[in-house]
């Protein structure tokens, strides 16, 4: 069966950091394919250079150098505003939830669903009422983050990123706050959702309760691409 082609692919990424004598790089020679509805976990210790690469696959850094393909699209030399579009297309997970505390769970995920101008008032209530019950938030969708548990919270931030079924999910140390139930919870809803939807979701972790999600686990190490494999864990 031929493979189709993929969400993102990079080659021969390099990337820099300070200018002049103060020039140092941070990402060397990265090459890597995403496919859809893929669950890819990057793992490696802190300053190997995993945020900086979810940066430039999310469009939150200019590409520099290289190739990085999103939907067939090259993204180096692309303007701001050209980014600003891209970016439409991808939901964002962080450690923290980044939820605004004066408006209910509902309204946070309506929030991102009326970034769309076509879509109706009803429509995007309908939409963020219909997700939060899917991550298990029906009774607390017009709750405030303030009453809800840390678990709870990364559920709406969760809904928020999937609402739109974008194809692509970034997310960063999802579970680096949660306990290990609550960890183990909103990967699986996230793995769920993924399937069902076809998103693909890079998620980046230290945290090793949860690498058996995984379709295929990423390594970097001071830059470098060091393991780029199918999970060892995934039962056939």
């Amino acid at each position: 069966m031929k493979r189709q082609e993929p969400v993102i692919a990079i080659k021969n990424l390099n990337h820099y950091y300070g200018k002049g004598a103060l020039k140092k790089q941070i990402l060397f020679d990265i090459n890597l394919e995403i496919y859809s509805g893929e669950i890819v976990i990057m793992t490696g210790p802190s300053g190997s250079g995993k945020t900086t690469l979810l940066s430039l696959i999310g469009g939150l850094r200019s590409v520099q150098e290289g190739s990085l393909k999103f939907l067939g699209e090259e993204l180096i030399g692309v303007n701001q505003n050209k980014l600003v579009q891209m970016r439409r297309n991808i939901g964002y997970i962080f450690q923290a939830h980044n939820l605004l505390g004066f408006l209910t769970a509902k309204q946070n995920v309506q929030m991102a669903v009326e970034l769309n101008d076509r879509i109706s008032k009803a429509e995007a209530i309908t939409k963020s009422e219909m997700m939060l019950r899917a991550v298990g938030l029906e009774e607390r969708i017009n709750y405030y983050p303030d009453n809800l548990s840390g678990g709870q919270k990364q559920r709406i931030a969760i809904a928020r990123a999937l609402v739109n079924r974008p194809p692509l999910v970034l997310a960063d140390e999802p579970t680096a706050a949660l306990d290990k139930q609550s960890g183990r919870d909103v990967v699986e809803i996230m793995q769920s959702l993924a399937k069902n939807q076809g998103t693909t979701i890079l998620l980046v972790t230290h945290d090793n309760r949860i690498l058996d999600i995984a379709d295929r686990i990423v390594e970097m190490e001071d830059g470098l691409l060091t393991r780029n494999s199918s999970n060892t864990f995934i039962q056939s």
